[in-house]
């Protein structure tokens, strides 16, 4: 068993490398098998190195190879193509979020940090507003990671919960940074109007998004009004008490189509919607929750991932007494919320 799980921790560290030298995107951009010294060439890793990696990543279905006929001795015997799993790690898909999450190594570390002083050695404690304003929440990894995240749950929202939509004249996405998904729901929804709000030090650096307004300011004091506010992975990264702060600012939308939307794995509300993982349901998603809530606790002091009742407990303290969930049949789950 012991076997096994260094086998295991081997298989996660070569995703991440994978992802980082962009492997996943070339085999899928190429158009066709790439051989290996194309492969060698395009990243800029000697062949050998590369062979051994590649097989290692073949050996655990990432990639597939194929052989020409023409080619009979040489490492070029072999061709790279894409499956399902490598396309998944592209830049377009999870491969950002890959690589903001770090190797074993971090993720062990901060556990422990996290189990023994309550501190851990990559983060500030989240109910702490100056956590937010940290420039590491501005880095480029980051915002890849969110993006990622972002455009990967919304196109399965879009296409999985239309009408979680209808009605809405004006939606606030709390925490929105570059306004990717909100961007992503106009689009799919033209008569919505979008206001992105987040911090001054992340709205500074969006780039405009049609049909989009960039509004600056913190969620912990105030939230703009609208027909509907949508919380996307936000609060699994705050503390029981700071995430019921949160939601009551949320209840101050229009109450007769008062909306407020969360983006986590399990919920939609208010209109009130978040998107947010729930961990009670046993499905081909369960262990990505799980993990991710490992994720929580290596890198959020207080960050979690939640079960259906948690997030009733919740929705129940901020004034939210009706609230449905729909399953999108992915890692996140769709509440609306109603007060």
């Amino acid at each position: 068993m012991v076997l096994d799980e260094e086998a295991q921790a081997g298989a996660d560290v070569l995703l991440r490398i994978a992802a980082e030298l962009e492997i996943p995107d070339i085999v899928k951009n190429h158009g066709a098998p790439i051989s290996l010294s194309d492969l060698s060439a395009a990243v800029e890793v000697p062949a050998d190195k590369l062979y051994r990696i590649m097989r290692f990543l073949i050996h655990h279905r990432i990639f597939k190879k194929t052989e020409r006929p023409e080619s009979k001795v040489s490492n070029d015997v072999v061709y790279y193509t894409h499956t399902p799993l490598s396309l998944l790690l592209t830049m377009d898909n999870v491969g950002p979020f890959m690589l903001l999450q770090g190797g074993p190594d971090r993720m062990s570390r901060g556990i422990m940090e996290v189990l023994k002083s309550r501190n851990c050695p990559d983060c500030k404690t989240p109910n702490r507003e100056s956590t937010w304003g940290d420039p590491g929440y501005a880095t480029k990894e980051f915002t890849d990671a969110m993006a990622c995240h972002a455009t990967v749950a919304t196109s399965v929202i879009i296409e999985n919960c239309p009408e979680a939509f209808r009605g809405i004249g004006t939606l606030v996405d709390v925490g929105s940074r570059h306004g990717m998904a909100l961007g992503m729901l106009i689009k799919a929804f033209p008569w919505i109007k979008g206001i992105s709000f987040d911090l001054p030090v992340i709205v500074a650096k969006a780039p405009p998004v049609d049909g989009v307004q960039f509004v600056r300011g913190s969620m912990l004091e105030t939230i703009p009004k609208a027909d509907a506010i949508m919380l996307m992975w936000i609060l699994h990264h705050w503390s029981d008490e700071a995430c019921i702060n949160i939601l009551k600012k949320c209840k101050a939308v229009p109450a007769d189509t008062g909306k407020a939307m969360f983006s986590k794995a399990d919920q939609i509300g208010n209109r009130l919607i978040i998107v947010e993982a729930i961990l009670n349901e046993e499905d081909e998603y369960t262990s990505a929750r799980l993990s991710l809530d490992m994720i929580m606790m290596a890198t959020m002091i207080e960050g979690k991932e939640r079960t259906y009742k948690e997030w009733v407990h919740l929705l129940m303290a901020a004034g939210f007494s009706k609230h449905n969930v729909r399953d999108i049949k992915t890692l996140v789950s769709v509440i609306e919320a109603y007060p």
